[in-house]
């Protein structure tokens, strides 16, 4: 039997930076056909409250430092700030949304990073993703909106990158539905020239990916994305896309494609 489509779209902090691009994407998000999760990062909004409150923020390879600090941080504008605004815009806007962090239903459990080689602090790496959780919001005509919180099942929260979450959400419900992961932010695509947007890479196979790395032309916050996007081409997710909010609306629209 045909799986349903299932459509897991992360959002960058950049795109909820401005509120024309947070209405622009929401409306797009929405219109979306079938059933779909949106998982969001938030890094920007958490560095600015850090700064705003003497707590200094680090970053290793596009990868935040948690330390305690920076994790009651990441709590706040994750899993409260960010979190509850954007639920509460899908439900204006008529889409029936939930707020789910990693803890919300056992829905993201992860063990805290090893600290060689980098200690990332509390830093969660994904163990499992609760599939029956998220299925049940599915098919109750819920839309989770998660965000990028796990937690040990020990009482303790992690921070967990967003883009990993989403990725690992995709390969999780691949067994259930046919899953297609967008990855939007604010840029069109995969650049070739980092300075000119007319230079989307439309369609990147993994080995063109590693050439780019080696030549420095895709560095810092726009690894993990392709990472975790390959991750998921190897582990059954059927699509992945990157490029700007346009693409949910429009399949004719600039964007990176990857491929393995």
């Amino acid at each position: 039997m045909k799986k349903k489509q299932l459509s897991i779209v992360k959002i960058g902090g950049e795109i909820l930076n401005e509120e024309n691009t947070t209405e622009i994407f929401l409306k797009k998000f929405k219109a979306l056909p079938g059933k779909k999760i949106l998982v969001h990062g938030g890094g920007k909004q958490a560095s600015t409250l850090a700064g705003n409150m003497g707590i200094e923020s680090k970053m290793v390879n596009g990868r935040r430092i948690t330390d305690a600090a920076n994790l009651d941080i990441a709590i706040m504008v994750y899993g409260g700030l960010l979190n509850k605004k954007l639920v509460a815009r899908l439900q204006a806007s008529g889409c029936p949304a939930i707020g789910v962090s990693g803890a919300d239903g056992n829905a993201v459990l992860a063990n805290k990073r090893p600290p060689e080689p980098i200690d990332f602090g509390f830093a969660g790496d994904i163990e499992k993703v609760n599939t029956d959780f998220i299925n049940l919001l599915l098919e109750g005509g819920y839309t989770p909106v998660m965000c990028a919180l796990s937690h040990d099942g020990k009482g303790q929260m992690l921070n967990t990158n967003a883009d990993t979450i989403a990725a690992e959400t995709a390969i999780a419900m691949s067994s259930l539905y046919d899953t297609k992961l967008y990855y939007v932010f604010d840029k069109p695509g995969v650049l070739e020239d980092v300075n000119d947007e007319s230079s989307v890479i439309r369609d990147m196979s993994e080995a063109n990916y590693q050439d780019l790395i080696e030549s420095n032309q895709i560095t810092d916050g726009m690894i993990p994305k392709l990472d975790n996007g390959y991750h998921a081409l190897h582990h059954q997710v059927g699509q992945v896309q990157l490029g700007s909010a346009d693409m949910l609306s429009d399949a004719n629209n600039p964007s990176t494609r990857i491929r393995l």
